[in-house]
C-alpha cells in the first residue's frame, strides 16, 4: 500500500486506519477501567452512611476522603474520552482524541492505583490498626507499582517501536 503510515510495522494500514485501531483499543482497555473504577467509587460512597464510619479516627476518615476522592478523579478521567468524543464527533479530529484519550487513560490507572493502595490502607487500619494499614499500603504500592509500572517497562525494553513510529 502506498500510504501505509509505517511500512516496516508489518501493519499496512493508513494513518486514518492506524488511529481508528488505537481508539478501539483505548475503548477496550477505557470499559476495563470504568467498570473497575465506578465499582470502587459506588462502594467507598456508601462507606460514609454505615453506622461504624462515625468510629473512625479522624485520620482514618482523613484518609478515606482521601481515597473517595482519588476514586471520583479515576472515575471522571476515564469518563472523559466520552465526553471528549462526544464533543468532537464528525470534526476529523481522531488524532486529538486519541492522544488525549491515551493521557486520560494514563492518568486513571494512575489514580485507581493510588485509590486501590489507599482503599487496602483504610481497611487494614480498620481490622489491624495503624501499622496493619502502613504494612498493607507498602505491600499495595509494591504491587501496583511493580505490576502496572517497572513490568511494562521492562517488557518494553524488549520491544522498543522504532524511532517515530506510533502503534
Amino acid at each position: 500500500m502506498v500510504d501505509d503510515v509505517d511500512p516496516e510495522d508489518g501493519r499496512n494500514e493508513t494513518r486514518t486506519q492506524r488511529l481508528d485501531r488505537n481508539w478501539n483499543q483505548l475503548l477496550q482497555e477505557l470499559r476495563v477501567l470504568q467498570t473497575g473504577t465506578q465499582l470502587l467509587t459506588g462502594f467507598l460512597l456508601t462507606v460514609a452512611f454505615q453506622s461504624t464510619f462515625a468510629g473512625l479516627a479522624d485520620w482514618q476518615r482523613g484518609l478515606y476522603l482521601v481515597v473517595v476522592s482519588l476514586a471520583v478523579i479515576s472515575t471522571v478521567v476515564a469518563l472523559m474520552p466520552v465526553a471528549l468524543h462526544r464533543a468532537l464527533f464528525r470534526r476529523r479530529a481522531m488524532a486529538e482524541l486519541v492522544e488525549w484519550a491515551d493521557r486520560m487513560l494514563r492518568i486513571g490507572l494512575g489514580a485507581t492505583g493510588l485509590a486501590i493502595v489507599g482503599v487496602l490502607a483504610l481497611v487494614f487500619s480498620v481490622a489491624a490498626g495503624a501499622a496493619g494499614a502502613v504494612v498493607a499500603a507498602v505491600v499495595g504500592a509494591l504491587l501496583v507499582g511493580g505490576l502496572w509500572l517497572a513490568l511494562p517497562k521492562r517488557l518494553q525494553r524488549g520491544t522498543e517501536a522504532p524511532h517515530g513510529a506510533s502503534t
